[in-house]
């Protein structure tokens, strides 16, 4: 494979498909369109901006923003004027926003409003690298004073003699090997490490992963996860411009429902909660539903899963089945199929593991989840399931040109173009992830099944050692948990313990249900968890649901808590995962509690 800079791919991007749609946002009630070559137009004069500002190949340049066409312009732009983009989760604090800015010695930092303009203020002064602070959300074209609008960088731009030629030259002396973004990973643990990623990692990745899921310039996406992240960084923005297909930006994370019937996508990116939470919305309103529509539904996903059984078994489904599954897409799964939109040919899954559970109960309905795997050190892909060949439970085979090989303790280890350069200014953390003969540690324990395809267990360092010196890996017990319809999150806990203990976040839509029939007070949380009959609930749904473990591996003792683990809390990553640590010292009290005749043995 050819080694290739961003650069080129949106140039032969904008050359193929020039008047086609690139990006599109909803603006005045409506979706509105950014053709490629405007795009290239608007990457240009942004980059041409930026020259004039003084940024010179190297310098760091914070990206502070939501999605939205601004922030795909820019990191285009910051690549093409030879700058390293440093994208940020909007949600960060000022206090983290600042780490970064220090960190990375960011010369400039584009903010998308007042609000993330706020967060740079707070500390502005104590970081005298910073230059400017560019602005999306502004009209104010004035380039007087520390802050400028992002229009106004782009008439700078506009203004740069023979800019064109300037533009090309600058883009074109670009090497594949040049660092084009450090990416903070967010971190369940310590400060954030700066990931070093290049050219020619991304655009490996993205060009290993077109060689076995076929999209191209028919296609549309939306886009919801952040692009600061690097899954959605290279599933929703690099590898869709790269074969000319049209990212749709949602208007938010809480209106993804309704994008989802405005832009009908023919394919989406997001995290297993998403996946998770349209499950539980499901089956709630079929709950709602009469006695008959509930037996009508129950009918169409056992015949959906009939046909799903036959298909994983690679068997064509009989003329009976087939027969019956045309009914039950008309009865019960058409109205699924058209909330996505109605065209959609799969779901991508990544950035935690999907529960085998989700993935079958959509695949019964007729929409496929493909689930795949990777780190912001691998730009992201490291294997991937994929149309042709797929198995719910794994994520898929590695991609063309990635080594993958189990270590003796079980670590997962990765090689190829798709590692990073390292972690910025941590010589140390980079030797230690990255050793002598090129083998990235993921830090994630797993194994290949007969077939080849990759299973990933659990992370290594939540591998819990109990005092006896058994260990129990947390994540397939709290997949299978998080199946109740009553139990919304879970943290398994015992490191150091004699048994496993659960903190068990339930779902309050369903226990205010159970409450109500059984006559219990619903309208204090607090209360209602720390009843007799919530606790024997959970506890019958937690015995049903880990039977198939070993005995030592089962929770003995658990806490309902009274509320979820947020992002607002510091207790989950921006993509969703649990910071286990934060939510040890946060509920310390009830694990005190539920252990409390142990520790007194």
């Amino acid at each position: 494979m050819d080694k290739m800079t961003i650069n080129e791919m949106l140039a032969n991007s904008i050359r193929q498909y020039g008047s086609k749609a690139a990006l599109a946002s909803k603006i005045d009630g409506s979706y509105q369109d950014i053709s490629y070559a405007e795009l290239g137009e608007r990457v240009e004069h942004f980059a041409l901006g930026l020259i004039e500002l003084g940024v010179e190949r190297g310098d760091r340049i914070v990206l502070l923003s939501e999605n939205r066409p601004e922030w795909a312009i820019s990191d285009l732009a910051i690549i093409a004027s030879g700058g390293v983009n440093v994208p940020m989760f909007p949600t960060l604090t000022p206090a983290q926003v600042e780490y970064i800015v220090k960190d990375s010695g960011a010369k400039i930092v584009c903010v998308s409003n007042e609000n993330q303009l706020k967060k740079v203020d707070a500390f502005r002064e104590n970081v005298p690298h910073l230059d400017r602070v560019i602005v999306f959300d502004t009209t104010d074209s004035d380039t007087g004073g520390q802050n400028l609008s992002f229009e106004g960088v782009c008439d700078l731009g506009k203004k740069v003699a023979n800019g064109t030629q300037v533009y090309q030259e600058t883009s074109e002396a670009a090497n594949p090997e040049d660092l084009v973004t450090i990416i903070y990973t967010s971190g369940t643990t310590g400060d954030p490490k700066g990931a070093m990623l290049t050219h020619h990692n991304f655009m490996f990745n993205a060009r290993a992963c077109l060689e076995l899921v076929a999209i191209g310039h028919e296609d549309v996406l939306l886009s919801f996860l952040p692009l600061s992240h690097v899954f959605e960084r290279m599933a929703g923005h690099y590898l869709p411009l790269t074969c000319g297909s049209t990212i749709a930006y949602a208007e938010s994370p809480f209106t993804v429902a309704q994008n989802l019937g405005e832009v009908r996508p023919t394919l989406m990116a997001s995290v297993p909660r998403l996946y998770e939470t349209m499950h539980e919305r499901i089956l709630r309103a079929v709950k709602e539903g009469s006695p008959i529509k509930q037996k009508i539904f129950g009918w169409g996903v056992e015949t959906g899963q009939k046909v799903s059984q036959e298909i994983q078994a690679h068997r064509e489904p009989s003329f009976l089945l087939n027969l019956k599954m045309g009914l039950a897409n008309k009865l019960v799964f058409g109205k699924i199929l058209a909330r996505v939109g109605g065209r959609l040919k799969f779901f991508v899954s990544g950035g935690a593991a999907l529960p085998q559970s989700i993935a079958e109960f959509f695949h019964a309905a007729g929409i496929l989840i493909l689930e795949g795997y990777g780190l912001t050190e691998t730009s992201p892909v490291i294997s991937v399931n994929c149309p042709e060949a797929w198995r719910f439970g794994t994520v898929g085979k590695p991609v063309p040109g990635v080594e993958v090989k189990i270590a003796e303790d079980g670590e997962i280890l990765s090689r190829g173009p798709h590692i990073m350069q390292g972690y910025y200014n941590r010589p140390e953390d980079t030797a230690e992830a990255i050793d002598s003969d090129g083998w990235f540690h993921t830090g994630d324990i797993g194994l290949f099944d007969e077939d080849g395809f990759l299973k990933i267990t659990d992370r290594k360092k939540n591998i819990l050692v109990l005092s006896n010196g058994k260990n129990v890996a947390p994540q397939p017990i709290e997949s299978e948990l998080v199946r109740s319809d009553y139990i919304s999150q879970v943290m398994l806990i015992g490191d150091g313990r004699k048994s496993v203990g659960a903190l068990i976040v339930p779902n309050f839509d369903a226990l205010g249900e159970f409450g109500e029939e059984q006559g219990l007070d619903t309208d204090d949380n607090a209360a209602l968890v720390d009843t007799k009959e919530v606790r024997q609930l959970i506890r019958g749904e937690i015995n049903r649901l880990v039977s198939d473990f070993a005995d030592f591996e089962r929770p003995r003792m658990f806490a309902v808590l009274n509320r979820e683990f947020t992002q607002e809390d510091d207790e989950m990553t921006p993509t969703l995962k649990l910071k286990r640590q934060v939510i040890l010292d946060h509920f310390s009290d009830e694990i005190s509690a539920i252990y409390g005749e142990e520790d007194t043995e």
